[in-house]
Formats: structure tokens, C-alpha cells, sequence
């Protein structure tokens, strides 16, 4: 309470009125969230009209312990400076306080002052904090996109879709960004406050805090806890008892709030989409324009060859020692928009960022921000990390075969096979967006595409033979989860004369990111495969041989070895089969208006010929509801249906997604979606 012989009574930070102005009115509208290059107002409530000869003056500390004291200019100054102009009305002054475009992002404490006419400090407001966020929509600002659609999207959408499958059979996964939701603006600054450089040399971070490259590369490395007190763990193995599987999560918010809550402790677990999804909620939400992006047949080298090796011995046995190279069925990381004034001109705009720790960038695991043009144009030396991401998207996979004396032979040379179908959500709906031209040039040996590969160093590679008399080609039936279904294994013989040979075909359950779970079945044979005639093997896969095995990405490989006899050519061809997933079904009943209960009726019918036992749902939805996790009512034998229902009153108007999970002991990540428009409270009379 203000004292009675004081002038200054209170300050109106007009959050509506500003955070409306500012787009930010979904994050909050009792606290104050401005983007910087744009003008807000204040009004400061007096007792009585200032002092006509009296002058105010405005102060800002800004770093956790308040370092970084900025003096607002109190008349109109240059665009790299904080001022502010005053009306006085009556017993109330109203304030448009100015910012530059390029200040440091951050919480912000605010106190005015009253000077006498000679500069004597007489009384101060309590201070008061606002949130100064990065400004898209500021011409001056480093990430400004002059595209309203776009800002649509990639600032102000709360729900997206993170793009998994395989090259050839594509998935979409519903992901909640939830960037507006409660709480989650301070969580994304807790986590720069808890970066190595914030605790070590706050000051200097803060100051770099007005640098977009200098922020995301930031988040890039806090979002994984590889090294630091960063976010989300990652693991791969299966094992996750002791957390959450990755293929739990249907959104970021529960991620970051859990790990705030338990005071900036690593959250189990999470793979490449989910660490795509967490950096894309805090890069929005700080007001950085990002995408989330999948590469397919993304390539993991490495040794920096721009190789992909693979060695087996001839039993079909993966004989690699050490990291081994792989290729990832799909990869996801994300895009940020930027200018890149640390680089020469020509490399602003979409900048690749991948949170995912799989190589050290600096000491460091992170990885970019790397120019998405920089990769395509073979600029390797571009920072940050632009060598490693263009092997993602252009490494050659390179097979051997290793025989028991040590000499290895090159059996399969694909240069097409990395970096397929590179995708994004479209701003324009709910389906894909193709952006592989922006990765790289046409390939199938292009003028333009040779000469990136030299530019960047690269050893265009040979197969060390020409064509055989064989040919081999590996199809299969759609295959679906829980059932049984044929690879066929086709051998033709283009030469003129009857060919003896030996065909070895292995199954084997893996991983997204070719991690080997087991293997399925194995079949030799010896045929004779006549001129100009053609072989098929049938391989059928019974689920009793692949259900124990088969991984939480329901992905098998199939791997084929075929050898003349009496010749030393041998034919390697592989090929990964999606198993298709079943669907939640989920119906929302009542009225979507803001506050009032709605029923959303979930059922899933388990369609393994076994009983599934431990499942839970995992619901929610930005605006809708939080985080919620339901029990399934028991075990759920084969063919039969579970129903659950939940109720929750939204919070926020708008088209509004509400997403769920199911996971079990035997089935995981079976997904649902139900997409509603929420409207806001009649008035009433």
C-alpha cells in the first residue's frame, strides 16, 4: 500500500491491452509479455497531478540476481536504446515505453522513479516484472518473417504433427507443442537460467540472450541432459521402467513441467521426436519462428567419412566394431528462423537444430545452428555443424562382406538411399510438406549435385564391379501388426545360362535407429536359378517368431545375401517393413465452450492374438486439458475392446486438439486425435 504523503498510488501494466497487441495473450493476461521492437504502455496512478517542474525516470534490471541494470532514456533516442515518452492526465500518467529490436530476451524488473527538479531521487514504485520476448513480426528483429501464414504457424500453432514411418510408408504423430500454456514461459527461461554459461558467467549470458544463434544453440544442448541439467534423457534400449517411454509422450508440456517441478531434474526418457518436440514449444514460446523437420534414411556417421559402412560376415552377422555408422529410419530435428550476422551474407533464414545427442559439437552435445542452405550448396565449414548434417542427408551406405581371413569385399553401393523425403507440417493444413529441395539438389548424378559433393570434400564412391547375372529384389505384402505376412525374395537370372547360388534371408526386429532387438527367422537355401528366368523365395514372418522381439517401433528388416557358386560377386539387398498400428478411437460429447464439462469416450480394440496387460491412456490437449493419465480397466485379452471416458472443461477458446496414447506391456504408441472448436462464454444480459 502506498503511503499516504506519496505521489505514486499504483501501476497499471495494462497486460489485455499489451499482451493482445503483442500476440501473447494466450500465455497470459495477468502478467505482462511483450515482444521487443514494439512499443507497450503503462499508466502510473498518482494522489495527486505531478509536480509540473518533477521528472520521471524509469529503471530495468534484468539476469537472475538483477546484473544487467538498463537506465530507460526518458525522450525519444536511437533504435539501439531503451526510451519512453509520458502524458500526464489528471492523477494519471500514461507511459509507452520503447525497446530496441536487438536487447537481450529475458524477465524483466521494472521501477519508476520520481526526481525532483534536480535530479534527487523522492520516491519509487514497487517494481514490477514483465517477460521481453524475441519479435517476429519487428522488421529490425534477427527472426522477423514477413509472412503472417507462416508466423501462424510456426510462432502462434499450439498442435503440429512430428512425421515418423519409413521413406515409403510415412506416419504422422499429433504432437501438443502447448507453447501458451500455463507456466510454460517460465520454464523455457528457467531452462537458459540453468545452462552451463548462465551459471557460470551470468552476465555475459544474459547479454548474449539478445543473439537468436546464441539462444537456440543453447536450447539445442539443454533440452538433451547429456551434459549439463538439461531436460529430457535419452535411451534406446527398451529398458524404461524406470521413467516414461518415449512413445508415452503426446506433447511437451508434461515433460517440462515434470522436469521444473523435481527442480531441474532430467526427465526418462526420450528419442529424436520428442526431443524435436520439446525444442519446438521453447523456441516458440521465446518467439523464435521453428518447424520441427524428419529426415528419412538419415545417416548417423561417425567417423566423418561421409560413409555409411555396414559389415556383415557371411552368416548375415553384423561383424562392425566400435560406434558403429548407422542409418536412422527417420530422424527428426528443427528448423529456426534467423538472420546469421556471425556468417557471410547469404546464409540468413532457415537454420537446422538438432537437440537429439548423438555427436559433441564445441565439447559440447548439440548441434547447429547450422544454414539448411549451407547443406545444400556444400558449404561444410559453415558454423555450426553444417559437415555433419550434410552427411545426414547425403552419405553414400557402403556394404561389405568380411571374411573369416580379415579381407573385406564391397558387395552394395547405394547413393540415393540417405535423405529421402525430408519432411514438415504444411501451414496450410494438416498434411505433409515436402522441403527436400531445400537439403539438397536433384540427385540421380546432377552436374549441380557432383559438384556440392566436391565442394565439400567428398570422394564420389565406386562400386568396385559391374553388373552380375544376378539381379535380386526384396517385396512383401502390407504388413500388419499381429499378423502373419509373406516376404518374397526374387532372384533373376539376365544372363544365358543356368546359375547355382546361395541365398541366405534374415529377419530381425529393430529399432528406429537400426538398433538390433533379435532376430525373427532365418532361411538358406541352394537354388539354380535358369537363364532368363527368375527365382522366388517366400519367407513367411509369423508373429510368434517376431511378437517377443519386435521393438516399440514395430520395424523389421529383412536382409537378403545372395551368392553365385564359383563366382565372386555377391548381391546384399535389405529392406525395413513398417508393421501397420491400430487406432484409438476418441469422441468428445457436449458443447466445446470455455468452462464447460465435456466427455471424450475413448475406446481400442487389442488386435494381437494375445492378452495385453498393463495399459494406460495418456490424454491431453493445449487449452483443453493437462496431462492426464488413465488406467485401463484390466487385461485386455485378443479382439476385445476397452472403453474409458474422461471429463475436462477447457480453458481456452479456439480449434483445439485433444490427443491420446495407449501403451501396454506387448503394444505401444497407439494414437488417437479429436479435433474440436472451442467457443468462448455467451454474454450475458
Amino acid at each position: 500500500m502506498a503511503d499516504q504523503n506519496s505521489v505514486f498510488m499504483g501501476m497499471d501494466l495494462r497486460c489485455q491491452v499489451n499482451n493482445h497487441a503483442h500476440r501473447t495473450e494466450e500465455m497470459d493476461l495477468e502478467r505482462l509479455l511483450v515482444r521487443r521492437g514494439q512499443p507497450f504502455s503503462l499508466a502510473l496512478q498518482c494522489s495527486t497531478p505531478l509536480p509540473p517542474k518533477h521528472k520521471l525516470a524509469m529503471i530495468l534490471h534484468l539476469g537472475k540476481e538483477g546484473e544487467v541494470v538498463v537506465k530507460v532514456l526518458d525522450a525519444r533516442a536511437d533504435r539501439d536504446k531503451w526510451w519512453f515518452r509520458h502524458q500526464r492526465a489528471q492523477n494519471e500518467v500514461l507511459l509507452t515505453v520503447h525497446s530496441p529490436a536487438d536487447t537481450p530476451v529475458g524477465l524483466y524488473s521494472m521501477t519508476l522513479l520520481l526526481l525532483s527538479p534536480d535530479g534527487h531521487s523522492l520516491e519509487q514504485t514497487t517494481p514490477e516484472t514483465f517477460y521481453l520476448l524475441f519479435n517476429p513480426w519487428c522488421k529490425a528483429d534477427s527472426v522477423y518473417l514477413p509472412d503472417e501464414e507462416l508466423l501462424e504457424e510456426y510462432i502462434l500453432n499450439e498442435n503440429g504433427l512430428l512425421y515418423q514411418g519409413s521413406w515409403d510408408q510415412i506416419s504422422s504423430l499429433p504432437w501438443n507443442f502447448g507453447q501458451f500454456e500455463q507456466d510454460v514461459v517460465d520454464i523455457c527461461f528457467e531452462i537458459l537460467n540453468n545452462s552451463p554459461a548462465a551459471l557460470k558467467t551470468p552476465e555475459i549470458d544474459t547479454a548474449n540472450r539478445a543473439d537468436p544463434v546464441y539462444v537456440s544453440r543453447t536450447i539445442t544442448a539443454m533440452v538433451n541432459a547429456n551434459d549439463d541439467r538439461g531436460v529430457v534423457s535419452g535411451r534406446w534400449d527398451g529398458k524404461y521402467d524406470d521413467g516414461v517411454p518415449p512413445t508415452r509422450w503426446t506433447g511437451s508440456v508434461a515433460i517440462l513441467r515434470r522436469w521444473s517441478e523435481a527442480g531441474a531434474q532430467r526427465v526418462r526418457y526420450g528419442q529424436c521426436w520428442v526431443f524435436s518436440g520439446v525444442a519446438c514449444t521453447v523456441l516458440r514460446c521465446l518467439g523464435i519462428p521453428t518447424r520441427p523437420v524428419t529426415n528419412y534414411s538419415s545417416a548417423h556417421d561417425t567417423d566423418g567419412n561421409l560413409n555409411v559402412d555396414y559389415l556383415y560376415d557371411e552368416q548375415l552377422e553384423s561383424v562392425s566394431e566400435g560406434r558403429k555408422d548407422m542409418i536412422w529410419n527417420y530422424h527428426c530435428w528443427v528448423e529456426s528462423w534467423m538472420d546469421r550476422e556471425d556468417l557471410p551474407k547469404g546464409y540468413d533464414g532457415w537454420q537446422a537444430l538438432d537437440p537429439t545427442p548423438q555427436e559433441r559439437s564445441d565439447g559440447v552435445y548439440c548441434c547447429g545452428p547450422c544454414p539448411v542452405k549451407a547443406v545444400r550448396d556444400g558449404d561444410v565449414g559453415m558454423k555450426y555443424d553444417a559437415s555433419f548434417v550434410f552427411s545426414e542427408v547425403n552419405a553414400d551406405l557402403v556394404t561389405w562382406i568380411v571374411y573369416p581371413d580379415g579381407q573385406r569385399s564391397q558387395v552394395s553401393l547405394n547413393q540415393k538411399t540417405v535423405g529421402q523425403n525430408i519432411s514438415t507440417k504444411s501451414v496450410y493444413g494438416d498434411y505433409r510438406e515436402d522441403i527436400t529441395k531445400h537439403y539438397k539438389y536433384p540427385e540421380a548424378g546432377s552436374e549441380k549435385e557432383r559438384e556440392v559433393y566436391e565442394k565439400a570434400g567428398r570422394r564420389v564412391t565406386q562400386l568396385n564391379r559391374g553388373p552380375g547375372q544376378l539381379e535380386m529384389k526384396i517385396k512383401h505384402a502390407q504388413a500388419i501388426l499381429g499378423t502373419d505376412f509373406d516376404v518374397i525374395v526374387e532372384v533373376h537370372n539376365v544372363g544365358g545360362e543356368d546359375t547355382p547360388a546361395q541365398l541366405t534371408v534374415t529377419s530381425n526386429a529393430i529399432t528406429y535407429n537400426s538398433l538390433h532387438r533379435g532376430e525373427c527367422q532365418r532361411r538358406t537355401a541352394s537354388l539354380t536359378v535358369p537363364a532368363q528366368k527368375a527365382h522366388k523365395e517366400v519367407m513367411r514372418l509369423r508373429y510368434d517368431h517376431y511378437g517377443a522381439c519386435v521393438s516399440e517401433h514395430n520395424l523389421i528388416r529383412v536382409t537378403a545375401l545372395l551368392q553365385a557358386s564359383g563366382q565372386p560377386d555377391v548381391i546384399l539387398q535389405e529392406v525395413n517393413i513398417p508393421l501397420s498400428m491400430p487406432q484409438l478411437h476418441v469422441k468428445v460429447v457436449g458443447d466445446a465452450v470455455v468452462s464447460r464439462k465435456l466427455i471424450a469416450h475413448i475406446s481400442f480394440t487389442n488386435p494381437l492374438p494375445i492378452t495385453l496387460r498393463g495399459g494406460v491412456f495418456t490424454v491431453e490437449g493445449a487449452g483443453l486439458t493437462a496431462p492426464r493419465e488413465l488406467q485401463a480397466p484390466g487385461d485386455i485379452g485378443p479382439g476385445q475392446e476397452v472403453k474409458v471416458k474422461l471429463s475436462f472443461k477447457p480453458t481456452r477458446a479456439g480449434l483445439r486438439k485433444l490427443m491420446v496414447d495407449f501403451d501396454a506391456d506387448r503394444l505401444r504408441d497407439v494414437k488417437g486425435i479429436a479435433t474440436l472448436i472451442v467457443r468462448n462464454k455467451l454474454t450475458v444480459n
